[in-house]
């Protein structure tokens, strides 16, 4: 317990060093793709100090010159990091609201105006996310989306949500499955115990979204990627 202590004391100073060069850096923020460097940067050294170790197969399904939208499962804290380190794309992440109320991190979080947040609480702005993300995504940046909305308690793979189905058959953009293996025992949820490891990442080949809209086409669209990711996925 001690070492995780010690690591997570670490990974808070860097990533407050990190977050104090995106503030310093916002005004060159204008297409996001420095802040997502940098961002990138901050994820690689995090899983490091952590002693964590990324592989990542399926690159070959992508053709990085379109947008994506990424959907995966969700199991910790270590998956967003994992995915920015892993993964060579131009990737918007949503995250809570609340955690622009940390200092540093959350200003930097706050004022880059690259990533998006969503206020979990609130309908209507879940709706003003999703805009926020299509918008991203027309010009020209893929966005992770995490199905279950929410960390895994137990390693297995939850309920899926619509948001993400909902975004892309209204942007007409391909969803990557995405299956993140290993990073529940990394960092379990309401756990401060980081243990070294490796999170492996599965990319599937993108699925088009159905090209009619409504409830249906989403749930279809849903249900092709669960499957997708059910392939590649361990329970941990």
């Amino acid at each position: 317990m001690i070492v995780s202590v010690v690591k997570i004391l670490l990974i808070i100073a860097w990533s407050a060093f990190v977050a104090s060069l995106e503030l310093l850096f916002v005004p060159f923020h204008r297409t996001g793709k420095l802040f997502h460097a940098l961002a990138r940067w901050h994820s690689r050294w995090a899983l490091a100090i952590a002693g964590v170790h990324i592989i990542v197969e399926g690159l070959e399904h992508l053709d990085f010159s379109r947008s994506y939208i990424y959907v995966s499962n969700h199991a910790s804290l270590f998956d967003i990091p994992a995915v920015l380190a892993g993964v060579p794309d131009q990737i918007r992440i949503v995250y809570k609201k609340e955690l622009e109320k940390i200092p540093i991190f959350g200003w930097g979080l706050k004022y880059g105006k690259t990533y998006i947040s969503v206020n979990r609480s609130s309908g209507s702005d879940a709706i003003r996310t999703l805009e926020e993300a299509a918008q991203k995504i027309r010009h020209g940046a893929s966005v992770l989306l995490f199905a279950e909305g929410t960390r895994s308690p137990d390693g297995k793979l939850q309920q899926f949500k619509r948001g993400a189905f909902s975004l892309a058959v209204r942007a007409g953009v391909p969803v990557v499955p995405l299956a993140i293996n290993g990073s529940y025992t990394i960092l379990k949820k309401k756990s401060l115990r980081i243990n070294s490891g490796t999170i492996t990442l599965v990319l599937s080949a993108p699925i088009e979204p159905p090209s009619a809209d409504g409830k249906e086409s989403e749930f279809l669209l849903r249900d092709e990627v669960r499957r997708a990711i059910e392939q590649n996925y361990r329970n941990q």
